[in-house]
């Protein structure tokens, strides 16, 4: 990969220094040229005295040469090296557009997809700037068409998925066998992970910003919310051995019901999935300013600084040691965005655990 600037240079340099070389030639040329008529003039009408000092003359003109040509060369490298600086200075500044046009693409969400403004880069960029449109538009109607599909696969699965958990605790309720009853809670953990997973497909895709509708929102209760979505995990933290509590005050959000609910299990249920035996996870919501804060906090490993920003992106899991898909927190992250809201993770109480913090704007 070549510098463009160092390209400019190695074409101009060449023909910039020749030029000057001959500009100097042809004026040294006709300085001498200059200074000879000027000696030899005198000459011409009187004889006598320049006969007197024929050397006094000839130092003179070579005293002449000599300060001419010194003031030439000097003059050369000082054109040479402005000229080589101008042209470094032009090509910078030509290629001013493209550093702003790279830090605009370098500064974007993997998955932003919104077209460049033609209108904020130059007359010669406009045609690459809407190849990239182009294939901007290209892989976003992939994206979408990746997306529908999903949602579309998840949907279909959700009902034969429901029928057999049914099915499965219908037979474990009349077969008290050890080897069958065992059998059967396998079936039925393996089942609940693809319902859990199916239904994940499903939020991902319901989250997208093309498949957002605004006109879904509605002024919604965050804490009863909340407190319906703290109800079915409070046999799974039992099972654990974890205390699960909450601490809710009355506040008002905008928003769609499904996807809040969404976060917020996914939320729960990413604290209790890492939260070790004995540990505690608290889950609060609360007016903030203008708006409402909704906070779970555990005490489990916590989240490495360096690590904090990668765990918002799909399918990347912390602990390989844990069950799931990868895809909880980056549900977590779409529906707050397409709401508005504000997303944090930081450190629980004394340094401990993990904050996952989410603050609603003004909400009515």
């Amino acid at each position: 990969m070549t510098s463009i600037r160092l390209r400019l240079l190695k074409w101009l340099i060449a023909p910039v220094l020749l030029i000057n070389v001959v500009g100097g030639v042809l004026a040294y040329k006709m300085a001498v040229l200059s200074a000879q008529t000027a000696t030899t003039a005198p000459a011409t009408t009187g004889t006598t005295a320049a006969a007197g000092a024929p050397a006094g003359a000839d130092r003179k003109h070579a005293q002449l040469q000599t300060a001419l040509l010194r003031a030439l060369l000097m003059m050369e490298g000082v054109f040479a090296i402005a000229s080589i600086g101008l042209v470094w200075f032009s090509v910078s500044n030509g290629l001013r557009p493209l550093s702003r046009l790279r830090a605009d693409l370098g500064a974007r969400e993997a998955d932003d997809l919104a077209p460049l403004d033609p209108a904020r880069v130059p007359y010669e960029l406009v045609p690459v700037v809407s190849a990239m449109n182009g294939l901007l538009e290209k892989v976003g109607e992939g994206a979408r068409a990746r997306q529908d599909f999903l949602a579309n696969v998840a949907h279909q699965l959700r009902t034969p998925l429901a029928g057999l958990k049914t099915q499965l605790e219908w037979l474990d309720a009349r077969h008290a066998e050890p080897e069958t009853a065992q059998s059967l809670r396998l079936m039925q953990a393996a089942t609940e992970r693809m319902i859990r997973q199916t239904n994940q497909l499903l939020s991902l895709a319901r989250a997208e910003p093309h498949h957002f509708e605004k006109a879904r929102l509605e002024p919604l209760a965050l804490d009863a919310l909340v407190g319906e979505a703290i109800q079915p995990f409070v046999e799974q933290a039992a099972r654990k051995g974890i205390d699960l509590g909450f601490e809710l005050q009355p506040a008002l959000v905008s928003g769609d019901r499904f996807l809040l609910r969404d976060l917020i299990d996914n939320l729960i249920d990413n604290a209790l999935r890492y939260t070790p035996a004995g540990g505690t996870v608290t889950v609060r919501c609360g007016p903030a300013g203008e708006g409402a804060l909704l906070e779970v906090e555990d005490n489990g490993p916590g989240i490495p600084a360096a690590r904090r920003a990668d765990i918002f992106s799909r399918y990347v899991r912390l602990d390989d040691k844990s069950h799931g898909s990868g895809l909880g927190l980056a549900i977590v992250r779409d529906i707050a965005t397409v709401h508005g809201a504000g997303l944090t993770v930081g450190h629980g109480a004394q340094g401990r655990g993990a904050l996952f913090a989410v603050r609603f704007a003004g909400g009515t």
